[in-house]
Order: structure tokens, then sequence, then C-alpha cells
């Protein structure tokens, strides 16, 4: 059994799981936390009654980031042979093919902003602080930081955050579309359930092909990205699912459908 995080279900949100971390006092995230998220999003991914995913630190911190003192004394060449297992870990979360959402609270730095940053949506406080401090260290971010940041923001806000190493605060998170929502603390957890929520019923074929086709086409030109959704789009004619909806559609309008997930 896991020590640090944990998958877990509820009845009160049928179809959501929630990975939750929980290393007192802030979360940080070390090699075991590392492998152990990697199985946990496995497990999340692979089970047919989940349908959508928060990531959860709990109700002070989200994660504080990784484990410095399990690096501290390594050298280049070490750190070379566990570099990928690094940024695998901390990425685990963009694995998932079904729609996730990060819910912060306190403190996503370093590794933890690379963690919440894997997922499709990120929610948070308005206590939050967000960055990527690694700079200060001597280093930089290496868990997917600098290439995920840039990607969501831009690269000219990216580099001013890792650049400067600079804590960021829920409502330039939010202007700068690192996050998608600030809310009251209290309320982070209950509103990152009911955005995954809403897939709870849902086309799970068709949203994880949705996701794929956004996430694949943004790392490649226009015109590879229109063949993978081309692709995508017909291979969802053999689904259960698209006949199921395309009749409710002609029969009942649309948003009525009751999918089965295939």
């Amino acid at each position: 059994m896991a020590e640090f995080v944990t998958l877990e279900t509820s009845e009160s949100h049928p179809g959501v799981g929630t990975i939750m971390l929980h290393r007192p006092p802030m979360n940080a995230l070390n090699r075991q936390v590392q492998d152990e998220l990697v199985a946990a999003a496995q497990e999340a991914d692979s089970r047919d009654d989940i349908k959508a995913v928060v990531v959860y630190g709990g109700p002070k911190v989200f994660a504080a980031g990784a484990d410095i003192k399990e690096m501290v004394d390594m050298s280049a060449a070490e750190m070379a042979k566990v570099a990928r297992r690094l940024q695998r870990g901390l990425g685990a979360i963009a694995e998932i093919t079904k729609p996730t959402v990060a819910a912060i609270t306190g403190y996503a730095l370093g590794g933890g902003l690379e963690v919440a940053l894997g997922a499709d949506r990120r929610i948070a406080g308005d206590n939050a602080k967000l960055g990527v401090p690694e700079v200060l260290l001597g280093v930089i971010p290496g868990g997917g930081g600098t290439q995920r940041l840039a990607r969501l923001i831009g690269p000219s806000r990216a580099k001013d955050m890792v650049f400067t190493g600079r804590f960021v605060g829920a409502d330039e998170a939010l202007n700068i579309g690192l996050v998608d929502k600030v809310v009251a603390p209290d309320e982070v957890y209950n509103a990152a359930l009911a955005w995954a929520g809403k897939f709870a019923g849902g086309a799970s074929v068709a949203l994880a092909a949705a996701k794929a086709a956004i996430d694949e086409g943004l790392d490649t030109d226009l015109e590879t990205g229109l063949k993978i959704e081309a692709h995508l789009f017909a291979s969802l004619f053999a689904t259960d699912d698209r006949a199921i909806g395309m009749a409710s559609f002609i029969e009942n309008g649309p948003g009525k459908a009751e999918f089965t997930g295939k």
C-alpha cells in the first residue's frame, strides 16, 4: 500500500477519483512520492469507474517541491541517470487520458507546481503561492517545468518566473492563465470535484480523443495537428457512445444522451 499518495473515490462524487498527496508538513516530493504518483496515475487511468481525476495536497498546502535533501550530494553523472525518472514522476498526471484538475491550496512550488502543470485545469485558493524557484538553488526546473509552463503561459512570462524564481499570487496566476479559477481556500477541493464531476456520465472515449488531439497537436505543426484530429474524429465512429449520442440528439436534442463509455 502506498504511504504518501492515495487514490480515493467517494459515493458523493461517483466517477471522480482523487489522487491525494499526504507527506506532512509540506508534501515534499521525494523519490518515493514520485513513484507513488506514477502508480496512482496509472491506476486512475485504468479504472473504468473513474471518469475524471482531482489531484489534491490537502487544505493547507499542495506541494512545496522536490525533496532537496535527496539531491544535495548528487553529481552531474548521478543526476543524469535519474533526471528522466524525475520528469516521469512529477509529470505523472499528464499521462492520465481522462480529464484532470489540480486543486491548489497554499504553496505549489518547484516540483509541486510541475505536478499541477500536468493537469488539464488548475483551481486555486486565494491564498495560493505558485512558483518555480529552482534558479535560487543554482538549477532549473527539471520535472517538466520549463516546457509545460512555457506552453501554458507563453515563453516570456515563463522566463520571468523561471529567471527570477519569484512566487506568483492567486490573482496574478489567474490573470496570466497559470490557474483557471480562484476560490476561497476551503472551497478549492469542492470546486475541483464539481468540475471533474461534469464528466462522470460523459463519453469517455471521446473525451480521451479530445485530450489527445489537443495535447498532441500542440507539439507539432498545424497540418500534422489537423491530421491527428481527423484520425481521432473518424475513429470515434466505431464507438457505442457515438451511436448513442447521435441517435439521442436526433430524437431528443442535445445533452440528453446516456453514454456507456464504450
